[in-house]
C-alpha cells in the first residue's frame, strides 16, 4: 500500500538502526514526515542522510527512552517540529541472552525500564495531544515471544507480555476516540539486537544468533508491517517459520510446551 503515509508525521524510537532505521527508509520513500529518537546521535544522523534521497523532511531528536521523566519535554520537541504527530512507533528496546538463574535483578530491571517503562512513558506523555486531535496511531514493537515464553530470555519475553497487557488494554479505553493501537510481533530479523542482548552481569552478548543473522530482511518486515497498519491491524506477527511458534502455542500448548523444553534457542 504504496503512499499510504504520505504526508503523516511518524515519530520512530530506536530509529539508529535495524527495524527503526528500516521503516525510517520505507516511510520517507512513501513521503512522510519523519522524527527519528535514539540515544545514538551519529548513527541517527547516518539514517537521515540514508533517507534525504527522498527529499523527506526528517527531524533528529536523540532520547533515551529509559529515562522517562524526559517523556514531556520530547513530546513537546516532537510536537514543536511539525505542529502535530500522526503516529508513535514504539520501537526501543534490549534484548535479552542469558538463564533466569543467572541473571541479576538489576538486568531484569534494567529491560523493563527500557522495554516497558519507557514505552509507556512516552505512550502517555503523547496521548493527550492524540485524543485532542481525534487520530493517530500507537504501535508497539513487542515480538512473538511477547505471546510465548522462550529460553535465553525470561526478562525480555516478560517486557514484552507486559506490553501486550498494556496496549490491549489502552486500546479498549481509546474506543470511539480515533486513536488506533497496533501490536507488532516480529520473528527473527536480521537486526544487531542479538548482538545487544544483555548477558546475566549486564554485559552485551556481542554476537549475532544463527536465528538472527538468517532472519528476514528488516526492510522486507518494514513493508510487511507498514502494509499491516495501512489495513488497520490490531496485531501482527511478521517472521519465518518461527512465526507459526504462536499458533502451536495457541491451539497445541502441551505440544508446544514439550518443544520449546527440548529448542535450542538463539
Amino acid at each position: 500500500m504504496a503512499g499510504a503515509f504520505k504526508g503523516q508525521v511518524v515519530w520512530i524510537t530506536g530509529a539508529s538502526s535495524g527495524i527503526g532505521e528500516a521503516l525510517a527508509k520505507e516511510l520517507a520513500g512513501q513521503g512522510a514526515r519523519l522524527v527519528l529518537s535514539a540515544r545514538r546521535q551519529a548513527e541517527l544522523e547516518r539514517v537521515r542522510d540514508a533517507c534525504g534521497g527522498h527529499n523527506a523532511p526528517v527531524v533528529l531528536l536523540p532520547l533515551d527512552v529509559a529515562d522517562t521523566d524526559s517523556a514531556p519535554q520530547a513530546v513537546a520537541r516532537a510536537l514543536e517540529a511539525f505542529g502535530r504527530v500522526d503516529m508513535l512507533v514504539n520501537n526501543a528496546g534490549i534484548s535479552q541472552r542469558s538463564l533466569a538463574r543467572d541473571t541479576s535483578l538489576e538486568v531484569d530491571r534494567r529491560i523493563m525500564e527500557v522495554n516497558f517503562f519507557g514505552t509507556v512513558a512516552l505512550t502517555k506523555a503523547l496521548l493527550p495531544h492524540l485524543v485532542t486531535q481525534g487520530s493517530g496511531r500507537l504501535v508497539a514493537i513487542s515480538s512473538i515471544v511477547g505471546k510465548f515464553g522462550s529460553p535465553l530470555r525470561s526478562a525480555y519475553s516478560a517486557s514484552k507480555h507486559a506490553l501486550h497487557g498494556f496496549f490491549d488494554s489502552l486500546r479498549a479505553e481509546l474506543a470511539g476516540t480515533g486513536v488506533q493501537v497496533t501490536l507488532v510481533c516480529p520473528g527473527f530479523i536480521r537486526t544487531e539486537v542479538s548482538a545487544n542482548a544483555l548477558t546475566g552481569d549486564g554485559s552485551a552478548q556481542g554476537f549475532t544468533d544463527p536465528g538472527q543473522a538468517n532472519g528476514m530482511d528488516p526492510a522486507v518486515f518494514a513493508r510487511h508491517m507498514l502494509d499491516a497498519l495501512a489495513r488497520g491491524e490490531r496485531e501482527v506477527v511478521i517472521g519465518g517459520k518461527e512465526a507459526q511458534y504462536v499458533r502451536i502455542k495457541r491451539f497445541f500448548p502441551d505440544l508446544f510446551a514439550r518443544l520449546l523444553e527440548k529448542a535450542n534457542v538463539r
